[in-house]
């Protein structure tokens, strides 16, 4: 019996890229166009934010649309995974540990599930990323595409191929 749910490798592969780097893409463009909130959870002591956060909105463009087209899906991987570490530390990781000033004491409780739930959601992120790093792109990526070209603008070896 056919499973109608069945899928190949190439399909969920794109499917799983696409979804994946949703993530990334939005938070780079909220990152570059709407970082209010993000500039108010950076820690105190990073300098320039306003400029962290639009290179960090770039970094997370860049790994987040080379992950969807398939493009060096390995380095949009570590691209990411960088990412994560640096924004699980600095960022979530700290912020565990205290809340900020001015925050009403009714709603550390919600400072604290938010972290927590960011931290933890980074961590899991993190580890799809380490996937990644061995992970081949199907058929429906740009690398897939790119060196199937290069292999057909190879000279057969000798004894292969069409004889002139």
């Amino acid at each position: 019996m056919i499973n109608p749910l069945a899928m190949d490798h190439d399909r969920t592969d794109l499917i799983f890229r696409v979804l994946f780097s949703t993530i990334f893409l939005a938070l780079g463009m909220e990152h570059l166009f709407r970082d209010t909130l993000i500039l108010e959870l950076m820690p105190g002591w990073m300098p320039l934010r306003r400029a962290v956060s639009i290179l960090c909105g770039l970094w997370l463009l860049a790994g987040g649309g080379m992950l969807a087209i398939g493009w060096h899906t390995r380095k949009a991987a570590a691209m990411l995974g960088l990412f994560l570490v640096l924004v699980t530390a600095f960022v979530h990781g700290s912020a565990l540990v205290g809340t900020p000033e001015g925050l009403p004491g009714d709603w550390s409780w919600l400072w604290q599930v938010y972290q927590r739930s960011n931290f933890v959601k980074n961590i899991c992120l993190l580890g799809v990323c380490f996937h990644l790093l061995n992970h081949e792109a199907g058929r429906y990526s740009l690398d897939y595409r790119l060196n199937r070209d290069r292999a057909s603008r190879l000279p057969s070896a000798p004894g292969r191929g069409p004889a002139n």
